[in-house]
């Protein structure tokens, strides 16, 4: 039998899920109004068809996927509320977004009383590519069995046994270490150059800390285009620590972090102190 999936929207990680679900013979669907003339051809490439109105998006639809940036999670689920609402026949609705377990609840609050079912997920890896299976997609909630097809249409589709919340939590925790552990060895490579030790600093690692040393070559030039993406995540991981202020507090600061190399990255004549042009110096790039 086959399957009908709406997506939304049409970035990286959505226009490569849903390629990967075509591919596989599903039926995929976005909405394209109001998006970028490169999100419509992301969307043509991946084989997702073009939906009339939210919805034409949702009916018939078995599974829905929103795929976000964080800050665009909760508007997407109010603006097709409405649609859900009136469907006789309801898609399931995955939330897949970088969000807190906070946000996934209030989401999913939002959805529920459309009477469609809700589950929450979390993506943890880049977006699908031929030679890659990845990537991992977590999913939770009472109702997550009902998104379990969705490892026979392609997706590594990994079921927790816990409530919603517990598949955003995983993704904030996964987050907050890899995204965490680059904003903070940026931030300290910044401090060498500032003060004249960066070269002893990345020699000095070069001779104790080899594998960190690699892993920040890769991660931190890795990071330029993201940073002003990773700030609503990092945002969203310091809401995860609420009641743990002063781990809110050092995922806040990093999304400040995030956010002053975003700048930096967009620069258009940047100057010998630009952060971006410091950390690739001092790296050796």
């Amino acid at each position: 039998m086959g399957i009908v999936v709406g997506v939304m929207s049409q970035g990286a990680m959505g226009a490569g899920v849903g390629r990967r679900l075509h591919e596989r013979g599903a039926e995929v669907r976005t909405l394209l109004a109001g998006r970028s003339a490169k999100s419509a051809e992301r969307a043509r490439a991946a084989g997702m068809k073009a939906a009339a109105d939210e919805k034409d998006l949702l009916t018939g639809a078995d599974i829905f996927l929103s795929i976000l940036p964080p800050g665009e999670a909760e508007p997407l689920a109010r603006r097709l509320a409405p649609a859900l609402a009136a469907l006789p026949k309801k898609p399931v609705y995955v939330d897949c977004n970088a969000v807190s377990p906070q946000t996934a609840i209030a989401i999913g609050d939002i959805v529920a009383a459309t009477g469609a079912v809700f589950v929450d997920a979390g993506i943890i890896g880049g977006p699908p590519r031929d030679g890659y299976n990845g990537p991992a997609i977590y999913a939770s909630g009472p109702q997550v069995r009902e998104t379990a097809q969705l490892r026979d249409w392609g997706l590594d589709w990994r079921i927790i046994d816990g409530p919603i919340g517990a598949a955003s939590g995983l993704k904030m925790s996964y987050a907050g270490i890899t995204k965490g552990t680059t904003a903070i060895a940026a931030a300290m490579l910044l401090g060498a150059a500032h003060f004249g030790c960066g070269e002893a600093l990345i020699a000095e690692l070069s001779q104790s800390q080899p594998a960190m040393l690699k892993r920040m070559r890769g991660s931190i030039p890795g990071m330029y285009d993201k940073a002003y993406r990773w700030v609503a995540e990092m945002e969203e991981i310091a809401d995860f620590h609420e009641a743990n202020p002063a781990a809110r507090d050092i995922y806040a600061a990093i999304a400040r972090l995030y956010s002053f190399l975003a700048e930096a990255q967009a620069e258009k004549e940047p100057g010998p102190q630009n952060a971006i042009k410091t950390l690739d110096r001092v790296l050796g790039r």
